[in-house]
């Protein structure tokens, strides 16, 4: 079986949808799996969609991408600081924190080494993969950190000068649709809100999406 390149979407927390999605993916060994960022905040259980990931480091060939979300919770648990502990609760930190029983203390080591190692961007022969977007005349390893991290897919947002399409997360789409605009395709498809946690196969064009409860869309297209 030759090597698939599998991307997957903002996750927030939603474990039930991770698992499904990864019951259906099925990856195995020689597969990539490129996680896009955002795994903690807002969703019920960003505990077990991080033991989730841990766990498959050893199933698969792993890439893990940060997210904004990692960046805050890291941020307030490195500072110590009030206000941005305050701010990180604000932006779905709160939901994070019941997943671990209310104590920063009760946050296991190995999930901390998780968010840590990962990566800021990944870029194959064919593809960018980044968490929020990228400058267009800017080679990845120059491109700012608020791009890479923060700032929202524009309406008509321009190619990449590498002339590789873009996938990223980040700008959710709140229809639960995959944005296909060739050159970009975002597939925060708001799994924790209405809409599904997607997985494509940027090969192939396969596409799987499981609601927050872990129901599978089977899809007519």
């Amino acid at each position: 079986m030759s090597r698939r390149t599998i991307a997957i979407g903002d996750v927030h927390g939603c474990s039930e949808a991770l698992a499904a999605i990864l019951n259906v993916v099925d990856p195995q060994r020689e597969d990539r799996l490129i996680l896009l960022g955002d795994y903690v905040d807002r969703g019920p259980d960003s505990r077990g969609v991080l033991n989730q990931l841990i766990d498959l480091e050893q199933r698969c060939q792993l890439i893990a991408l940060l997210g904004n979300h990692e960046i805050m919770m890291l941020s307030a648990l490195d500072s110590g600081d009030p206000l941005q502990l305050d701010f990180w609760m604000h932006c779905g930190g709160e939901e994070t924190m019941s997943s671990y029983g209310g104590g920063l203390q009760n946050i296991p080591d190995e999930h901390l080494l998780f968010l840590r190692q990962c990566h800021h961007y990944f870029e194959t022969n064919d593809h960018l993969f980044v968490h929020a977007n990228y400058t267009p005349d800017l080679p990845l390893e120059e491109t700012h950190d608020q791009a890479l991290f923060w700032q929202h897919l524009s309406s008509d947002p321009p190619p990449h000068q590498s002339g590789k399409p873009a996938i990223v997360g980040h700008t959710p789409q709140l229809t639960g649709e995959i944005l296909d605009l060739g050159h970009v395709i975002g597939i925060d498809t708001f799994c924790f809100g209405s809409g599904w946690l997607t997985a494509l196969d940027v090969d192939t064009g396969d596409v799987w999406q499981a609601d927050k409860l872990g129901n599978l869309r089977f899809r007519s297209d």
